[in-house]
C-alpha cells in the first residue's frame, strides 16, 4: 500500500479527507506556524491528536514556531485575504510537508486545505504541484470540496464534537470571520 504524508490544518478539514484516503497509509502532519495564537493553535492541534488517536491514524507535528510564518509573509501584510500572502502561506507548510515526505520516504503528500468553501483551490494544486517538481516527490492533487465534502466534513465534525473554528488562523484572516468556515 503506497504511503502518504498529509498535510492537515485542524480535525474538521482532516476528517472527511482521511475517509477518501482509506486505500493509502496516511500519516496526519499538522505543521502551522500561520496560527496567530498559542492557545488555537493547541485547541486545533489536541483535536487532530484525538481523532487521529480515537482511528489509530500516525499523528505529527512540526514545532509551533509563528516568527517564521511572519519571516515568510513579510511584506505582504496589507495584501487580500486569498492573495499573495495567502499564496506564499500555503507554499510555506507546503514545503515543509514535502521536505518531511521526502526525508521519510513517503510516496505522496498532500494538503486538506482545499476542502474549505473559502481557500482556492486551483491555487493550492498549483502550489502544491509545484514544491513537487522543486522537492522531488509526487503531489496528490484535490479539491476535497467537491461532491459535498466540506457538508459532509461538517457533519463529521458535529458527530465528533469537534471544535470547529471560524477562521483560517492567521491574524489577518481574523478580520474576514465567516460564520461557516
Amino acid at each position: 500500500m503506497q504511503t502518504i504524508l498529509l498535510h492537515t490544518c485542524c480535525a474538521p478539514c482532516s476528517a472527511y479527507v482521511l475517509k477518501l484516503l482509506e486505500t493509502f497509509n496516511v500519516c496526519v502532519f499538522y505543521y502551522n506556524p500561520n496560527i496567530d495564537a498559542a492557545e488555537e493553535y493547541e485547541k486545533r492541534k489536541n483535536e487532530c491528536q484525538r481523532y487521529c488517536k480515537k482511528n489509530k491514524i500516525p499523528f505529527i507535528e512540526i514545532k509551533y514556531e509563528p516568527q517564521e510564518w511572519a519571516s515568510y509573509i513579510e511584506r505582504l501584510e496589507k495584501e487580500s485575504e486569498g492573495g499573495k500572502r495567502c499564496k506564499k502561506c500555503f507554499e510555506l507548510r507546503l514545503i515543509k510537508t514535502a521536505e518531511f515526505a521526502k526525508k521519510n520516504s513517503f510516496d505522496y503528500f498532500a494538503t486538506t486545505l482545499t476542502i474549505s468553501p473559502h481557500k482556492n483551490s486551483k491555487l493550492i494544486n498549483e502550489v502544491g504541484n509545484k514544491v513537487a517538481q522543486k522537492i522531488g516527490l509526487k503531489f496528490y492533487e484535490a479539491d476535497w470540496k467537491k461532491e459535498e465534502g466540506y457538508k459532509k466534513s461538517c457533519e463529521i465534525s458535529k458527530n465528533e464534537g469537534f471544535y470547529r473554528q471560524n477562521y483560517c488562523g492567521c491574524r489577518y484572516s481574523k478580520s474576514h470571520l465567516t460564520k461557516n468556515f
